[in-house]
């Protein structure tokens, strides 16, 4: 048969109702719209396009003033529009 419940595990069993209750509250208060989704992700994206296409467009001019047929700028600040623009996402998804 089932043991009665004493006093000490039913005022623990409150407590861990309360706080339950008091989360589900404040995820209820803070949850994201679709819209703020949206524009979070709008935002995400230009974050790391951004670099990328500047650092295209930089190497591509910097190859333009040299003589001859290069690219060597072009793919190196590609590239490297690419890592700032990774660690610019990691850094506000992390916040």
């Amino acid at each position: 048969m089932s043991e009665p419940v004493e006093r000490g595990d039913s005022e623990e069993l409150d407590r861990n109702l309360e706080r339950s209750a008091r989360r589900i509250e404040r995820a209820e208060r803070e949850r994201r719209t679709v819209l703020g989704q949206t524009i979070y992700l709008g935002t995400l994206g230009t974050v790391f396009v951004v670099p990328v296409v500047a650092g295209a467009y930089l190497g591509r001019w910097l190859d333009g003033l040299s003589e001859g047929y290069s690219l060597r700028w072009t793919l190196s600040l590609l590239f490297l529009g690419i890592v700032i623009g990774a660690v610019n996402v990691y850094l506000m998804i992390r916040d």
